[in-house]
């Protein structure tokens, strides 16, 4: 019998099947809600937008941030694993960088080469931070406030980085189907490599969850963008629904437990 104390179990979900599946879903539903609120709503996309005194997405991104920092904060304080904070967590940090992303490659100009590359630094110095603080990068053996913070940092940087590299990709020829085959696939390598390779499993993991992001977004574009730009053109507010749905339902189908915890003999493999 496991007798650890509860404030020593780890904070985050284990890394099952079910994680992964509701990481894409909540990726997806990241894209079409933040693009809901600039695009639909704040009509970002619109030929009035250039004449707007202030940034669709500079807006969308402050809606966003207030109810990321409350919730990872809620979660911080929390002392033990709650699957419904964690996962409106994780929609709260992939909506906010859905449109910061949006912001900083498309109202301030640095394009997706730019952002991507400038976003992937600060998930490497994020990650290298965290290394130098703490010794090791953990995946989901979270259990203590300063890893929860180094944690939470890395998901919100890594959600923005997706989110520029997803549309660069798909902008510059595979289009949205193209673009998510093409993460698709990259994800299944990362998991052949996880089965058959004693590679950091920290370092696989954190290669997964940020392709889980662009995967997410082109999945989001092929649905809500127009059909002349090769998407499906469902309604953003639908979709957002929708997907939102599906991963109550997958919570509940698929009841999630605490991740492996780094006092267990496994924790070498984690480093």
């Amino acid at each position: 019998m496991d007798h650890q104390s509860p404030e020593r179990l780890s904070k985050v979900p284990a890394l099952t099947f079910g994680f992964w599946l509701v990481k894409i879903l909540a990726t997806t539903l990241g894209e079409t809600a933040g693009d809901t609120v600039t695009m639909t709503w704040l009509g970002e996309t619109t030929p009035e937008a250039s004449e707007a005194a202030v940034s669709g997405y500079l807006v969308g991104t402050l809606i966003f941030g207030l109810p990321l920092l409350l919730l990872v904060a809620a979660q911080v304080r929390a002392r033990g694993f709650h699957p419904a904070l964690y996962w409106a967590a994780i929609i709260a940090s992939t909506t906010f960088g859905t449109t910061l992303a949006d912001f900083a490659t498309r109202s301030l100009g640095i394009g997706y080469p730019g952002g991507s590359l400038l976003l992937l630094g600060l998930v490497l110095a994020s990650l290298g931070a965290w290394r130098l603080a703490l010794g090791r990068i953990a995946s989901d053996d979270i259990e203590s406030p300063r890893q929860e913070l180094f944690y939470w940092v890395t998901i919100t940087l890594s959600q923005t980085l997706g989110t520029a590299l997803g549309d660069w990709v798909a902008d510059s020829g595979p289009g949205y189907g193209g673009g998510a085959l093409i993460f698709g696939m990259a994800i299944v390598a990362v998991a052949a490599l996880w089965f058959t390779t004693r590679l950091s499993r920290a370092g696989l993991f954190w290669a997964a969850f940020i392709l889980t992001r662009p995967l997410g977004a082109t999945i989001g574009d092929f649905l809500d963008k127009p059909v002349a730009s090769g998407g499906l053109e469902v309604s953003r507010p639908l979709a957002s629904v929708i997907l939102l749905v599906l991963i109550v339902l997958l919570l509940w189908l698929l009841p999630q437990r605490p991740g492996g915890h780094p006092a267990r003999p496994e924790r070498g493999r984690n480093e």
